[in-house]
């Protein structure tokens, strides 16, 4: 199947073609300008070192997106989401937990937001 042609870095000034918004170089960068100016300071607190070993466990024992598979469809989970979210009195048990592909996620968030 072919794939999406790159695009140009979305840092000023950077040539570099990617197929995400950022290239390799750029992509820390971003994420430390975004987790310093743009996240709620909380949100390290929540989702630091423990969050990161309960979501790989998560991943290792669903490797499958849920709601694709609810669909008839078999594809990779990358992310753990939260059915309830934290700042709403969510935990970190496996049961407010579910496994999503990247797609599914997005598409959820943007549920949540009314961006649909």
């Amino acid at each position: 199947m072919p794939h999406k042609p790159k695009k140009p870095c979305a840092f000023p000034g950077c040539p570099a073609l990617t197929d995400r918004r950022f290239c390799n170089e750029h992509s820390r960068t971003e994420a430390r300008r975004y987790n310093r100016y743009s996240r709620d300071p909380d949100s390290a607190k929540r989702y630091g070192g423990s969050w990161r070993k309960i979501s790989s466990a998560f991943l290792q024992a669903n490797p499958l997106c849920e709601l694709c598979k609810a669909d008839g469809r078999f594809t990779t989970a990358v992310l753990v989401h939260h059915k309830r979210k934290l700042t709403d009195g969510g935990t970190h048990d496996v049961g407010n937990l579910m496994a999503l592909c990247q797609s599914c996620h997005s598409r959820l968030h943007a549920k949540q937001h009314d961006y649909f």
